[in-house]
């Protein structure tokens, strides 16, 4: 994977039932074949799930360089899957996908900067993962602001 011409997948793709993991594991191709560009892998996001699963990025790492498929990568992370109830796995994966700055904090004057250049009209992106999607190019529902 090239992700100096391409984007990794949404946050919003689930992959062995877990979201942000197709993604990171996108950041992992790409970081094997040292064409990560922009994006960085283990970064806070991805060590949220890793945290998660118990899944060590460093193993993971070494695990998508030495699988011969990305089915093999996904049967090695059903593995950690396996050990969360499904009530679990739909709690992250709701709190991951609606997951936002805190208010007032740098991460919030990071995330408006952001939103401002990518789609300043779009103040009902709240979520670190709808931002990354507007911000290469996915379509995003309009969110009803509670």
């Amino acid at each position: 994977m090239d992700l100096t011409k391409e984007f990794p997948r949404s946050v919003h793709a689930p992959f062995a039932g877990v979201v942000m993991l197709a993604r990171t594991t996108d950041k992992a191709k790409a970081k094997a074949a040292e064409t990560l560009g922009e994006y960085d892998y283990n970064c806070p996001m991805d060590q949220a799930v890793f945290g998660f699963l118990g899944i060590d990025a460093d193993e993971y790492l070494a695990k998508v360089k030495s699988a011969s498929s990305e089915t093999e990568v996904e049967e090695y992370a059903r593995g950690f899957v396996a050990k969360k109830s499904q009530a679990e796995i739909d709690g992250f994966n709701s709190a991951f996908a609606s997951r936002s700055p805190e208010p007032g904090s740098d991460g919030e004057a990071y995330f408006l900067e952001l939103r401002g250049k990518v789609a300043p009209d779009r103040t009902d992106v709240t979520a670190w993962a709808d931002l990354l999607d507007l911000d290469e190019k996915r379509t995003v529902p309009h969110r009803v602001l509670a």
